[in-house]
């Protein structure tokens, strides 16, 4: 059947008998391919029949349907006619893990950061109100998960405050289970509150009681207060009405007729209306139901049977980090973990184990998160808080202005620094170093290998006077690189026979530069590689060590604009230090999703296309300065009359 399904509209002609074997063949196919690719399985197969119920409710892409976050829009895709692209699933040249406006009309945002569709829906719901397209419909599908997040609130402050809106919000709660709420009486009630007719019943009731002398008022007021009390024991969200938006649920979101049924009445409504829709996570697939921690949210690639990983066991970075914080966690009683509905990415679940009362998860609230953390520094205590180098992003003024400002000592320890890949544009980590550049009093540390990344977070929590941050990639920690020696906290990894360029290496681009410097001495061009392990603040001996080369070379896995390379390139300007600099680095853009390796290979962050250049930039050099000798000379500009121009 699922063959037969090319595009939203060849749903509508099917029984719901077709509809039940289609959501089970939909969960196969899940579960076949997502286990082959890795992704989100757990958070589709809970919405397989509410995205079914969405699309034969709704017409899109005319009507426009959000997913937060986007990771639950596997089924949707399937549904718009991309199923046979399943089998490259987050791969280069495949299907996206999240919505994706390249792939389809039926994709309107890429959203994988949390907490932001309604804020998407009420812009466009508006949108459509002003510019008098009112047979368009707007459905945003939330997870439970996402109002943690308070931008969230801060778009159904603004969504509660219209009446003219064709907004639909779907809040998809798979945590929680009101079971006792779902039936006949929840849906009765639920209908008569999503109709205008029951809204001008109220309105009339209330203008007849007002003009009753005496008793009227007060009659109004119990059956009002009644009502109220009785929508509260039946659906337990009466905070959203109190807000001013029409609730309706809970709903079992694997009842397609009664999902039909509460959207069509929600359609018709005119108004934002909100349903809470009861799922469960993973459903139909034995191995999520019983993955208690995480419900399969994420998979690698995996055994479709069993769940069990396939692939080989490997040291990730984010084994080491949480091995090495437990450590910690024993060894001072005042270190408290932070995170963001992360636990278990994030590497916090074994001190989470063994420290529960020193855990916390504040939910998809990364600037509560860091403020939070601030508030208990102040207390004596040292936080650490672990979060996706992109989720940074959300948080930096909380950062700057309540973390640094008032020199808080905070531990910002970031995952998938750098390229990631695979989840596409909005997860790589290329915005930190340039990010945090900018932030006073703020130390960054890029370790190269575990043994530097257990020293720096050592290092890092002795700090108590100002805020730190650690950065480390995803996926597997390479060997470690041992130093020839240590200047000035600059580890000297490779060195030149000759003073031709002084490379400086960033964290986990060591091994590259490694590489680079040794096919670069096969080329006759002297390198020197080293690893400042701190890159904010720069040590002061790095002007001195740079004045003995002819060149100096930065390798950074963050954005060129605002990086490393542009920090120690303003700091010999200030050191009058005339010497040229290259930055290799990340351009300014995005990046479609594929491997790590791939993007890396296509943005030049290869040993072989590195030791290219090294070698086209000495020669370029050597041809200037035999040219230079052949000419009069001309008179060097001492230090002082350099500084003044």
């Amino acid at each position: 059947m699922l063959e037969s399904i090319k595009s939203p509209s060849d749903l509508k002609a099917l029984s719901l008998e077709e509809l039940d074997l289609l959501s089970e063949e939909i969960r196969q196919f899940l579960i076949t391919k997502v286990s082959k690719t890795g992704g989100h399985l757990g958070p589709n197969l809970g919405v397989v029949e509410l995205t079914i119920a969405i699309h034969r409710t709704f017409d899109s892409p005319k009507d426009v349907i959000l997913f937060d976050t986007g990771h639950q829009s596997y089924v949707h895709k399937i549904l718009t006619g991309r199923a046979d692209k399943f089998d490259k699933l987050r791969q280069r040249d495949g299907i996206a893990g999240y919505p994706n406006r390249s792939e389809s009309a039926h994709d309107v945002i890429e959203n994988s950061h949390a907490s932001t569709a309604l804020s998407w829906g009420d812009g466009i719901s508006r949108g459509f109100s002003i510019t008098g397209q009112s047979d368009r419909h707007v459905v945003v599908v939330v997870g439970d998960g996402a109002l943690t997040g308070g931008m969230s609130w801060e778009a159904l402050n603004n969504i509660a405050a219209a009446d003219d809106r064709n907004l639909i919000i779907v809040v998809n709660d798979n945590e929680r289970s009101y079971s006792p709420t779902i039936g006949g009486v929840a849906t009765y009630l639920s209908t008569l509150r999503v109709t205008r007719g029951y809204e001008r019943f109220l309105d009339w009731g209330k203008e007849v009681l007002a003009k009753t002398p005496v008793v009227g008022t007060p009659i109004y007021e119990t059956l009002h207060g009644m009502k109220k009390g009785i929508k509260d024991i039946v659906a337990p969200q009466g905070m959203f009405e109190d807000l001013g938006l029409k609730y309706v649920g809970p709903i079992d979101g694997h009842d397609v007729a009664a999902m039909e049924r509460a959207l069509t009445q929600a359609r018709e409504f005119g108004a934002p209306v909100l349903l809470h829709v009861i799922t469960e996570k993973g459903k139909g697939h034995k191995p999520a139901i019983e993955d208690e921690a995480e419900k399969f949210h994420a998979v690698g690639i995996v055994d479709p049977e069993t769940g069990t990983p396939l692939g080989k066991s490997v040291t990730s970075w984010t084994s080491v980090f949480s091995d090495e914080l437990l450590t910690l966690g024993h060894e001072r009683k005042d270190i408290v973990a932070i995170t963001a509905a992360m636990l278990g990415p994030t590497g916090l679940d074994k001190f989470e184990a063994a420290f529960p009362d020193r855990t916390i998860d504040v939910g998809i609230a990364e600037q509560h998160a860091v403020t939070s953390a601030a508030g208990l520094a102040f207390t004596g205590l040292h936080p650490v808080v672990a979060v996706y180098s992109t989720f940074l992003n959300r948080a930096f003024d909380q950062m700057l202005m309540d973390v640094a400002l008032h020199k808080a000592g905070v531990t910002f320890v970031l995952d998938r620094a750098g390229i990631t890949g695979d989840d596409g544009p909005s997860h790589n980590g290329m915005w930190d170093l340039a990010l945090t550049g900018i932030v006073p009093t703020l130390h960054v540390a890029a370790p190269r290998d575990a043994a530097r990344l257990r020293e720096t977070l050592r290092e890092a929590v002795e700090i108590s006077n100002a805020p730190s941050l650690i950065r480390f990639p995803k996926g597997a920690v390479q060997s470690d690189i041992p130093a020839f020696e240590r200047r000035d906290g600059i580890d000297v990894l490779y060195r030149g026979e000759s003073a031709d360029v002084l490379l400086v290496s960033v964290g986990a681009m060591a091994a590259i530069a490694v590489e680079a410097a040794s096919q670069a001495y096969r080329e006759g061009v002297g390198v020197t590689v080293i690893d400042p392990r701190w890159v904010k603040p720069l040590p002061a001996s790095l002007v001195t060590m740079a004045d003995r080369y002819k060149s100096v070379v930065v390798l950074e896995d963050g954005i060129k604009h605002g990086g490393i390379g542009s920090t120690i390139s303003e700091m010999f300007r200030e050191a009058n230090l005339n010497i040229p600099i290259h930055s290799i680095g990340v351009p300014l853009q995005f990046f479609e999703h594929g491997k790590r390796s791939q993007i890396l290979e296509e943005i030049g962050i290869t040993a072989q296309t590195i030791t290219r250049s090294l070698v086209e930039w000495n020669s370029s050099l050597v041809e200037v300065e035999e040219s230079n000798s052949k000419t009069k000379p001309v008179r060097q500009l001492r230090p002082d009359e350099n500084a003044s121009r």
